[in-house]
């Protein structure tokens, strides 16, 4: 009997917003993928696209071979226990969803199981090629999809053998030269097909070559030498670009604990905050590294940015990708508040970085909009050190990026109000984090 395991992930960007989900047959015997598929979906919720996902997998196994045993590994703990029978589904979206999704396969040959994101990245970077697709008013296409090779080489780069210092980066860099000089794009709708061949997905979806042959043809021609590992990898990869990443002052809500995202009003400074501010701005001028100000939307980040900028004579530039997290439903409101209101929501929440508060943005969606703003500061700041003002969230994510650490440490991290961290970005994509949580300068 054969094997195989689904690989599925969704997103939507706004929860509700554009969503797209993506999923992969894998050979369990052997590793070879098998089967692609990734749809741009509209506006929908992220729970939603990760449904869709699975079902999207669930069918394309099915039609390789309805008397396998299948695997299904995802990311979402909600999906995993819902489908696994553990927690109730109360969702009227979902519900149906769940319905189609468990008359696939009889019972007896599906089995769940809960991985981490950072194991779960080809079906990730299926679902975000798809609403990438989206974006450009057009359908994922199998044709231009470089998410298997993307995997493959983040796999290999994460699967490094150690040794001397600089073993890790020259890995990473090896994996990323891998990958250079490919083109790519999307348009149209499919699933497709791996060494099996011939299968057709469902309402005349397109059926694409291997992976592996797609990745040739995406090539532009241009031959790429990657560099080898250890000490024999260059060295000097210039001057980093460094973010001093920097929490507002106090607010109202601040010491009271109260969850406060960019989904509720959006409250001023404190006395205290403004003061915390003043004694900040006066410790970076005292440095005198800082060449540019970034500042998020949120009036509680631009009134400590223009605390800054007038000391240093800068001028503040707004970024909408550092806002803090929406918190929905939860906004102005405490833990224990939430936790009696909503407890299944919130363990919902706690378990999954792609769970969302109601009508509020998961911290998956929080990592992928504060990464492509970080990507982008990147570019337009290299070489410099910038002070990002900004919150909690996209503090502690841009930390735990650097860092390459699971997305439960998000919670067992402390920043202060008014408190100094620092990340310095290299030519070659690495990270370092050089300063967390300082806040001598309010003593």
């Amino acid at each position: 009997m054969r094997e195989f395991i689904v690989e599925a992930d969704g997103g939507s960007r706004g929860n509700p917003g554009p969503a797209g989900y993506g999923s992969v047959v894998i050979d369990a015997a052997t590793g070879e993928t098998l089967m692609e598929a990734a749809e741009y979906i509209g506006v929908a919720t992220n729970n939603v696209a990760e449904y869709k996902g699975l079902v999207a997998g669930l069918k394309a196994a099915h039609q390789l071979d309805p008397a396998a045993l299948v695997h299904v590994r995802m990311d979402s703990k909600l999906v995993v226990e819902q489908m696994s029978g553990r927690w109730k589904i109360k969702h009227p979206d979902m519900k149906p969803l769940a319905a189609e999704a468990a008359r696939i396969f009889p019972s007896s040959q599906v089995t769940y199981e809960w991985i981490p994101r950072d194991k779960n990245k080809h079906a990730d970077r299926l679902a975000n090629e798809a609403m990438d697709a989206g974006k450009r008013g057009e359908q994922w296409s199998p044709s231009a999809s470089t998410a298997e090779l993307d995997a493959r080489a983040a796999r290999s780069a994460a699967e490094a053998p150690t040794g001397p210092p600089g073993d890790a980066a020259a890995g990473a860099a090896l994996a990323r030269a891998a990958m250079a000089g490919r083109g790519g794009g999307a348009a149209g709708a499919g699933v497709s097909a791996g060494a099996a061949g011939g299968v057709s997905g469902d309402g005349g979806v397109a059926v694409a070559e291997t992976a592996d042959a797609r990745a040739a043809g995406n090539a532009s021609g241009s031959a790429v030498r990657a560099p080898r590992a250890g000490w024999a990898a260059p060295a000097d990869l210039g001057t980093p670009a460094t973010f001093v990443l920097l929490r507002h002052g106090e607010t109202p809500l601040t010491p009271e604990k109260r969850f406060s995202g960019s989904g509720g009003s959006d409250p001023a400074l404190s006395d205290v905050g403004r003061e915390q501010a003043e004694r900040v701005a006066a410790a970076l001028a005292a440095r005198g590294t800082v060449q540019a100000i970034v500042s998020s939307p949120l009036k509680r980040c631009q009134e400590t940015a223009h605390a800054v900028a007038a000391r240093l004579g800068l001028d503040v530039h707004l970024e909408d990708g550092l806002r803090e997290t929406d918190f929905g439903a939860w906004e102005g409101l405490t833990f224990g508040e939430v936790r009696e209101r909503s407890p299944e929501e919130l363990n919902a929440w706690l378990a999954s970085p792609d769970a969302a508060p109601p009508g509020g943005e998961s911290f998956a969606e929080v990592t992928r909009r504060v990464s492509a703003a970080r990507d982008r500061l990147t570019r337009a700041h290299a070489g410099r050190t910038v002070l990002l003002v900004t919150h909690v969230t996209p503090i502690k994510t841009l930390v735990r990026l650097a860092l390459g650490a699971p997305p439960e440490s998000l919670f067992r991290m402390e920043l202060s109000a008014a408190s100094v961290s620092a990340v310095a970005y290299y030519a070659d994509g690495n990270a370092s984090l050089r300063l967390l949580n300082d806040t001598s300068h309010l003593r």
